[in-house]
């Protein structure tokens, strides 16, 4: 049974500062709980991850979870599962409009899991990604040292 969901969301900070960390995906531990370890296998010609690997731990399962990203210009970022051993489906994305005050953030998110899971607990497990990648992430971008 796969969950979906989104969080809207400002962040006082240019598009092309929201972008620089998402594509920093070493520093996803830094910025989600869930992730242990984050690194780009593969970039594309501009730096921007291509297939990203980590390691994440969430509702007492642990997890290698591959990734491949698709950028459009500066305003939308979409992942999609690759391989995971406890994953069967994950798509997300983040679409950014620019503002008077930084920027407006759309996070989508879905998932589904191959291990029987009560659907109560995967939809907490959702609930605290969508979280972690709004909340969590505009309190990372707006405090992330510029460079």
């Amino acid at each position: 049974m796969a969950v979906s969901g989104s969080k809207e969301f400002d962040v006082k900070a240019t598009p092309a500062e929201v972008m620089a960390v998402v594509a920093a995906v070493e520093e996803l531990p830094n910025r989600s709980k869930a992730h242990r370890s984050a690194e780009a296998e593969t970039r594309y010609d501009d730096g921007r991850p291509k297939r990203v690997r980590a390691k994440v731990s969430t509702a007492g399962f642990s997890d290698e979870e591959v990734t491949d990203y698709t950028w459009d210009d500066d305003h939308k970022v979409t992942w999609t599962l690759v391989s995971s051993g406890v994953q069967s489906k994950q798509v997300g994305s983040y679409t950014l409009t620019p503002t008077d005050n930084g920027t407006h953030v759309l996070f989508e998110l879905e998932i589904d899991v191959k291990v029987p899971m009560p659907g109560f607990l995967l939809k907490k497990v959702l609930g605290g990604a969508l979280t972690s990648g709004s909340k969590d992430f505009a309190k990372y971008v707006e405090n992330r040292p510029k460079s």
